[in-house]
C-alpha cells in the first residue's frame, strides 16, 4: 500500500518526461508485488509417477480450489522406483536445493529422514485445525511424539485366497479369524498340485514382513528392535511366528518349501493366479490386479479375508500397512502452503486421484465401493473378485504404531534371515533359533550403542 501513495507523489515532483517513465515503472512493479504475494509456488518432490498416482488431474483439482498455490511437480523416477528416488531426494536436500513437500514410500525411509532434520513438524498446523490424527486417518505417522508427515494411500495387508480351493476344502470365506485357524484353512485346502498357502520371504534380509507373523498382529511392539532400542526378540510372538513356519512346511506341509522359493526363484504372483498355493499374505497393492491382467489372468473366484489376529479374544483387525508419508521440507519457506497440499492431498484429493484406497477416515462407504469399483474396473475379471469380503477388510484393517527404524537395521534382519535358514534347513530346531538370534542381534545393538 505504501508503494502505491508514494510513488506519484515522487513523480510529481519530476519532469512530464520523467514523470510518465516512473508512472510506468510503478504501475508494472506493484503489479508484478501483487501478483507475486498473491501467488506462491510450492516443489512437490515425490517417487510416484504420472501412471500410478494421476498428478496431472489431481494437482489441477488442487490449484482449482487454491488457486494462490501452484505446485511444481518433481518426479524423483519415472519408473516409480522408490530406492532411486530416495538417493535422488538425499542429494537434492544436500545440495540445497529448493523443497516445500516430500513424499515417502514407507515407515523407514520417513523416520530416517525425520531424524536427519529434513522434515518440519506440522503438530502447530494439526492443532491450528484442531482434529487428532489417530481418529482423522487409519495410519498415525508420529515419531518421537510429534508429527511430521500425513497418510495418503492405505495398503493393509490381506489373505488372498481362492474361493474355488475353498468350496472344495467345505470352508467359508472368515471374516475374523486367528492364526491357527489360517493353519487349519491352510492343511486343508492342500491338495495334489497345489499347497495351501505360500510365503514369499524372508529372502536376503527382505520381506521380512513374513518373520513377524504374530507379532504384526499386534496394536504395538510389533518390530524386532523396541521404541525404546531393545531386542524384542523375547517376545513370545517372535517365537510363535517361527513355530508356525516350521508346521506348516515340515509338519502340515501345507506351505510351499523355503527350497523350492529359493532354487526355483518363485514368485507370489505366479504361486497364486497359477493355482499352485491357494493362499499367500500379500499387500492390498495387489487391489489393481485381483481381477487378473493380461501378465496375470484370473481363471478363478478371488475372495480375500483379513490379516489372522492372534487369540479369539483379541480386538484383531491390525495387519501391516504401507501407506505415503506427505510431508514439510523443514527447509520450505513455505510451509503454511505446503501443509494445505498436503492436508488437502491425504484427504479431498485421494478421492479426486481415484488410484487407491484412502487412509483418510471420514471416506464414506459409498465413496469406498465408487474406488474399488474403479481400481477393480481397469482388471479384466472384476466379476470374479469378491467384492464385499474385499470391503471388509479394508474397512476394519487398522495400522499398528510406527516403531522408528534403527539405523543397523539391515544388518539385523540379515542374521535373522541367516538363522531361519539354519531353522528351515534343519540345523537347529526353535529354542535354538530363538537364542541364537537374540545373541547376535544384542551384539549388533552393544555395538551400534
Amino acid at each position: 500500500m505504501k508503494k502505491k501513495l508514494w510513488a506519484p507523489l515522487l513523480c510529481s515532483v519530476m519532469s512530464t518526461v520523467m514523470m510518465a517513465g516512473c508512472a510506468g515503472s510503478s504501475t508494472e512493479k506493484t503489479s508484478a508485488d501483487s501478483k507475486q504475494a498473491e501467488t506462491v509456488t510450492i516443489k512437490f518432490h515425490t517417487f510416484g509417477n504420472e501412471e500410478s498416482y494421476n498428478w496431472k488431474s489431481t494437482i489441477a483439482a488442487f490449484e482449482k480450489k487454491y488457486p494462490n498455490i501452484d505446485i511444481d511437480l518433481v518426479t524423483l523416477s519415472e519408473k516409480g522406483d522408490t530406492q532411486e528416488a530416495i538417493k535422488k531426494l538425499d542429494l537434492a536436500a544436500a545440495s540445497g536445493e529448493k523443497m516445500d513437500v516430500l513424499m515417502f514410500s514407507d515407515a523407514a525411509s520417513y523416520a530416517q529422514r525425520v531424524n536427519m532434520g529434513m522434515v518440519a513438524p506440522i503438530d502447530e498446523f494439526i492443532k491450528e485445525e484442531g482434529y487428532k490424527v489417530p481418529e482423522e486417518y487409519k495410519v498415525d505417522t508420529k515419531v518421537d511424539g510429534k508429527y511430521y508427515a500425513l497418510p495418503g494411500k492405505f495398503n493393509p495387508w490381506y489373505v488372498l485366497l481362492n474361493k474355488d480351493h475353498l468350496a472344495a476344502a467345505g470352508l467359508e470365506v472368515p471374516k475374523d479369524w486367528t492364526w491357527d485357524e489360517f493353519m487349519t484353512y491352510a492343511k486343508a485346502m492342500t491338495k495334489d498340485g497345489h499347497f495351501g498357502t505360500y510365503f514369499h520371504g524372508p529372502q536376503n534380509g527382505s520381506w521380512m514382513e513374513y518373520m513377524k507373523l504374530a507379532l504384526a498382529s499386534e496394536a504395538d511392539n510389533t518390530e524386532f528392535i523396541t521404541a525404546d532400542g531393545k531386542s524384542n526378540l523375547d517376545n513370545p510372538l517372535f517365537k510363535k511366528t517361527l513355530e508356525m513356519r516350521l508346521k506348516m512346511e515340515k509338519e502340515d506341509k501345507s506351505a510351499v518349501p523355503y527350497t523350492d522359493i529359493l532354487s526355483q526363484k518363485l514368485h507370489y504372483r505366479n504361486q497364486f493366479f497359477n493355482q499352485d498355493a491357494s493362499s499367500i499374505l500379500i499387500g492390498s497393492w495387489m487391489n489393481t490386479e485381483l481381477g487378473g491382467t493380461d501378465q496375470f489372468p484370473l481363471n478363478f473366484e478371488v475372495a480375500v479375508a483379513p490379516y489372522p489376529k492372534n487369540e479369539k479374544g483379541d480386538e484383531g483387525g491390525y495387519t501391516p500397512v504401507t501407506t505415503d508419508y506427505m510431508s514439510v521440507a523443514a527447509n520450505s519457506e513455505h510451509k503454511e502452503e505446503a501443509y494445505k497440499f498436503i492436508r488437502w492431498y491425504t484427504t479431498e484429493g485421494q478421492l479426486v486421484q481415484g488410484k487407491n484406497i484412502p487412509s483418510w477416515s471420514k471416506v464414506s462407504d459409498s465413496e469406498l465401493t465408487a474406488i474399488i469399483d474403479k481400481i477393480l474396473g481397469g482388471t479384466k475379471n472384476p466379476e470374479k473378485v469378491d467384492k464385499e469380503s474385499l470391503i471388509n477388510v479394508l474397512t476394519n484393517a487398522k495400522a499398528s504404531k510406527i516403531i522408528p527404524p534403527v539405523s543397523y537395521q539391515a544388518e539385523v534382519y540379515k542374521v535373522l534371515n541367516e538363522e531361519y535358514e539354519k531353522m528351515i534347513y534343519g540345523q537347529q530346531d526353535v529354542n535354538q533359533t530363538v537364542k541364537a538370534a537374540k545373541e547376535r542381534v544384542q551384539e549388533i545393538i552393544d555395538t551400534n550403542k
